[in-house]
């Protein structure tokens, strides 16, 4: 039997960041009350959040957590940990793993591991093809119907390339109700790519990865969306190019959405001077004029949201030679402080615009009923708190991932995430994880 949960009391917050500061009482996994100056219940847990920022608990649609097979860079409970951390109440975790999720009997163990972990939901994405190799499809059906219940598959890692694979793919998952996310890059224009092609590539002799590899296959894959009637995600959107084509398939009534990464929104190819590995990164930084392209699309909707990519490396395989270092960053206890600095700060976005991007619309792309929900009475308690005018200092070392490769390593950010309650529970506290699954490993 699953143990009683205790109330819980969260004191003076501003809901989406705007009017009066209110309490608001959550009790038996759903919001109870909201009003000022509630009494506290026998028993509550009381948060004294006075002028924080209540929002609904973010969802990630693009998660490396690494397990099965690469326990030593991340675990489904370490990468929950991050998750909570950083104001998650539900993660995707991506395929590429060892073995491949492109089985029941993967994407089963994925769910009911991020169960017994219990700190964020984490949902399974199942592969398209086989081993990723883009020749079979998946028994997505399979995978769809099982305990796991996927929701999102994708070859994420390589691109399905194949137009006639890709397009059996689409027509399939519309069939079932679920969602191709593709990682749009045409590997023949970027073999042996580790770095934008540009000025800066050149000049360091690092061999460049063109925009057109990534906007060929979002301008193909709109196309065979529209002709199946189906709906596509674009993965980690790096170029002014692909947003000028989602804005041309939106306009034409395509069923496509697509998510930035906070490293696209705040890092740009100057990073790359000093050839550090933690730089490398697969779509590449590109360059200023691209990041601003992308921080607009984000704030007009052209993309509708905000996925971390969070891809934890070992050690060794980011400090040595650039070409040689696995491409992938941290982004979960990051995310929200990224998207203050780039989009909050200068005006982009409010408070309500975060949590549209990084809420409501990843909510929604997924189908997931619970998660982006209204903060109003009687909505699920997937929450998280935050303190905006807090400022903290990345260190790696301090991140609870098992990996330390993050991009932003002594960089002050605004915003931290003061507390996270997934279904009532408080999961994450001041930067703690709390509760039952303290320790979970």
């Amino acid at each position: 039997m699953s143990q009683p949960v205790n109330p819980v009391l969260i004191r003076g917050v501003r809901r989406y960041g705007a009017g009066e500061q209110v309490d608001v009482l959550v009790d038996d996994g759903q919001i109870a009350a909201i009003g000022a100056e509630l009494s506290a219940p026998a028993g509550a847990e009381v948060i004294e959040a006075a002028g924080q920022v209540l929002l609904p608990g973010f969802v990630d649609l693009h998660t490396h957590l690494r397990e099965p097979g690469r326990e030593d860079t991340e675990t489904i409970a370490t990468g929950s940990a991050a998750a909570a951390l950083g104001g998650y109440t539900a993660v995707f975790a991506m395929a590429n793993t060892d073995p491949v999720a492109d089985s029941p009997v993967v994407t089963e163990h994925v769910w009911a591991r991020g169960q017994q972990v219990g700190l964020v939901d984490v949902h399974p994405v199942g592969a398209v093809t086989v081993g990723l190799a883009g020749k079979q499809l998946t028994e997505m059906g399979l995978m769809a119907r099982g305990a796991g219940r996927v929701r999102m598959f994708s070859d994420d890692g390589k691109c399905v390339h194949d137009p006639l694979v890709m397009r059996r793919a689409l027509e399939y998952a519309t069939g079932l109700g679920v969602l191709i996310a593709q990682h749009a890059e045409e590997p023949r224009l970027t073999e042996g790519a580790v770095a934008h092609e540009g000025p800066t590539a050149a000049r360091l002799g690092l061999a460049g990865w063109p925009r057109a590899a990534e906007e060929s296959i979002v301008a193909r894959d709109a196309l065979l969306a529209r002709d199946a009637g189906a709906r596509v995600h674009i993965c980690h959107a790096s170029t002014a190019g692909t947003v000028e084509i989602l804005k041309w398939a939106k306009a034409q009534g395509i069923s496509i959405t697509a998510e930035v990464t906070p490293h696209h929104l705040l890092l740009d190819d100057s990073r790359l001077e000093g050839y550090d590995g933690v730089n490398r990164v697969n779509p590449p930084l590109r360059e200023v004029s691209d990041t601003l392209a992308l921080r607009a699309a984000l704030a007009d909707g052209v993309i509708d949201a905000v996925a971390t990519d969070h891809a934890p490396h070992a050690a060794q395989e980011k400090c040595c030679e650039f070409s040689q270092a696995r491409p992938g960053m941290l982004g979960l206890q990051t995310a929200l402080s990224v998207v203050a600095e780039t989009m909050v700060a200068p005006g982009l976005l409010d408070w309500r615009g975060v949590a549209k991007v990084m809420s409501e619309n990843p909510a929604a792309i997924a189908g997931l009923p619970d998660q982006g929900r209204p903060l109003e009475v009687g909505e699920p308690a997937n929450l998280t708190v935050v303190d905006p005018d807090a400022r903290w200092t990345v260190r790696g070392p301090e991140l609870v991932s098992k990996s330390e490769n993050t991009p932003y390593e002594a960089m002050t950010l605004p915003a931290t995430v003061t507390a996270t309650l997934l279904r009532g529970v408080i999961t994450a506290r001041d930067g703690r994880i709390v509760g039952p699954a303290a320790g979970a490993e």
